[in-house]
């Protein structure tokens, strides 16, 4: 259900991200902080009003735990976006939120109890918090999960993602929480539980555990997930989430890279906001409309701004989720690769994020394109990118494999 009002008392927002120093390091979390920031508070909470508390990369597991519990206090809707990794000590073989100083063997002292940051919240008024967790587990923790859920607590709104652990020297992109950063920015506002469904569409949750509800998804290359039993609205706060395993993604799932929700940034004037009118449209079904206004606001910005400003690249963007969600991959395919184009026309590097981003968008709605024709020329097009920005998982490869294996229907 989408939000279409806002909650009239102030709202709090705690992001936190933490992840260990060094060789104990699984997850990615540079960028992260950065992305999550410049969505509006409000945004996160649906309040018209909300503060934003920042934790980023903390070291001490006390000053984790005050925050937290100060945050816990605040009388109003609070959301808290947790990216990071899970361990467990040796001793006691407790569940932990591992931070900047933690190692294998100084867990009990350097890293946050997960049952800690539980039992704070869990204070709170049922119904009145949001949790969404990004998260990855080492291997002892990973294997625990799967005999013994984690605990969420009762009353939480908990939703996101459990990662298993990568590869020796290798990491985990938190693509589930650039996800829901690239939604909220884009201007659609979602009721939790929709978010978090969105963000599940936009990543790779293949051999993941997915938290909380997890209906089936009807999108083709996206993993499926059993569906979780249905709770009514009243008795949502007396039943404690869950961990859901996820089943393998199907013969059909999308190669080529992880996505990552694209950053998108927020480029509403002050007053109303110019996406609420576009995606009010989107939601209704009514296509062809959210695309013309999106292009019209496209226009304004070339006027305003020039064709490679921030300004109309944002609208590109907002164009190309729209065509991904009007169920067309040719023309969000094209509209990312123009994307790209235009920020490395801008002077953005081939490395930059956003870049990468939206390169990975355009390859990954480009393997959902059926006409052969279009395939080898969105695929010609996406070759070229590639070979700037070359991506991960062998992406340039998979480029040109399935470039190979398609020939163009003759024309006329």
């Amino acid at each position: 259900m989408e939000i279409t009002g806002e909650d009239t008392a102030p709202g709090t927002v705690l992001l936190v991200t933490a992840a260990p120093a060094g060789r104990s390091c699984l997850v990615d979390t540079g960028n992260v902080t950065n992305v999550l920031a410049a969505v509006a508070p409000g945004a996160w909470t649906g309040t018209a009003a909300a503060s934003l508390v920042e934790l980023a990369d903390p070291i001490d597991p006390q000053t984790v735990l005050t925050r937290v519990r100060a945050a816990a206090a605040t009388p109003g809707p609070l959301t808290v976006v947790l990216s990071g990794q899970l361990q467990r000590d040796r001793r006691q073989h407790h569940v932990h939120l591992a931070l900047a100083r933690t190692t294998p063997a100084t867990v009990r002292y350097t890293a946050l109890p997960w049952a800690w940051f539980v039992h704070e919240l869990q204070q709170r008024r049922p119904g009145t918090t949001t949790v969404y967790a990004d998260l990855v587990a080492d291997a002892e923790t990973w294997q625990h999960l799967h005999t013994a859920p984690l605990e969420l607590g009762r009353g939480t709104h908990t939703y996101g993602l459990i990662a298993a652990p990568p590869k020796p020297r290798q990491t985990v992109q938190p693509a589930y929480t650039l996800a829901l950063a690239q939604i909220l920015r884009s201007g659609l506002r979602l009721a939790p539980e929709r978010l978090h469904q969105e963000a599940l569409q936009q990543v790779d949750t293949s051999g993941a555990l997915v938290i909380g509800p997890a209906r089936a998804l009807d999108t083709a290359g996206y993993a499926p997930h059993p569906a979780a039993p249905a709770v009514g609205a009243a008795t949502r706060a007396a039943v404690p989430d869950t961990v859901v395993p996820g089943r393998a993604a199907p013969d059909t799932a999308v190669p080529g890279p992880a996505v990552p929700g694209p950053v998108v940034p927020a480029q509403a004037p002050p007053g109303r906001d110019p996406h609420a009118e576009v995606f009010a449209a989107a939601s209704a079904g009514r296509h062809t409309e959210a695309a013309g206004l999106a292009a019209a606001h496209e226009q304004e910005a070339l006027r305003a701004h020039g064709p490679a400003s921030p300004q109309a690249v944002h609208w590109i963007e907002v164009q190309a989720e729209l065509a991904r969600q009007a169920e067309d991959p040719a023309r969000a395919s094209q509209l990312w690769m123009r994307s790209a184009v235009l920020r490395l026309t801008s002077g953005q590097s081939p490395e930059h994020p956003d870049v990468t981003a939206a390169v990975d968008r355009a390859h990954h709605c480009w393997h959902h394109v059926t006409d052969p024709r279009t395939v080898h020329d969105l695929g010609a097009e996406l070759a070229a990118l590639r070979s700037q920005v070359t991506g991960k998982n062998g992406a340039r490869e998979d480029v040109r494999r399935r470039l190979a294996r398609i020939a163009p229907a003759p024309s006329g």
